[in-house]
């Protein structure tokens, strides 16, 4: 197999508030709009996350978002209304999460501190 893209792909119940929150919390609007039930952000190259309100294609989900400094996000997001959880003190990382209006996990996290143990 040779994986050119990957999406983590959410279920919502109602696509316009879902796209509103991300919007806040992702800093600006999605790239796509492939269909009238889904709605994509291209993360970088590699990656996406794609918003749908069609159970075919998603389902509840955990997304992990590796970004720079978890407290100027917290602070970033507090002034929107988005308000993360304690701080978590991985092994690896600094943690927070939050949950989306449909109760999809959202984990903020510092890139990890050393290499992960090879499986």
């Amino acid at each position: 197999m040779n994986v050119q893209k990957i999406y983590t792909a959410l279920l919502t119940t109602d696509l316009a508030a879902a796209e509103g929150w991300y919007t806040k919390l992702l800093g600006r609007g999605p790239d796509n709009r492939p269909m009238d039930t889904l709605v994509q952000w291209e993360l970088f190259d590699q990656a996406g996350l794609a918003l749908s309100s069609d159970g075919e294609i998603a389902g509840r989900g955990v997304m992990f978002l590796y970004v720079d400094d978890v407290a100027a996000e917290r602070r970033r997001l507090q002034g929107m209304g988005i308000v993360l959880g304690d701080d978590i003190e991985g092994d690896y990382s600094t943690l927070a999460q939050v949950r989306d209006p449909d109760g999809n996990l959202l984990t903020l996290a510092t890139p990890p501190s050393r290499p992960f143990p090879p499986a």
